[in-house]
């Protein structure tokens, strides 16, 4: 199963998010479970959030991954959202 996960960073956090940002890639390569992934962006084009759809078995293991992410444990975000995701294109 596919799953979204969407998150927004906590205003005023690029550098926590920058301070991160080699964990958080070092863990999307380690667990192999991300498909596609990137940063959201605000109107001045800084990383503001991220977008990335896992493939897993289960939604507890996309909970477990998110729970896990260096960003999460930083506690860059504001908010967090898993969505199952349907790829079309």
């Amino acid at each position: 199963m596919l799953v979204a996960l969407i998150a927004k960073d906590k205003p005023d956090h690029l550098e926590t998010r920058k301070a991160n940002r080699e964990d958080h890639l070092a863990y999307m390569k380690e667990t192999g479970l991300a498909r596609h992934a990137g940063p959201l962006l605000d109107s001045d084009g800084n990383m503001c959030g991220s977008l990335v759809v896992l493939e897993v078995d289960t939604m507890a293991q996309a909970e477990d991954w998110a729970k896990n992410d260096p960003y999460n444990l930083a506690g860059l975000f504001q908010s967090a959202e898993l969505i199952q995701w349907n790829k079309v294109i």
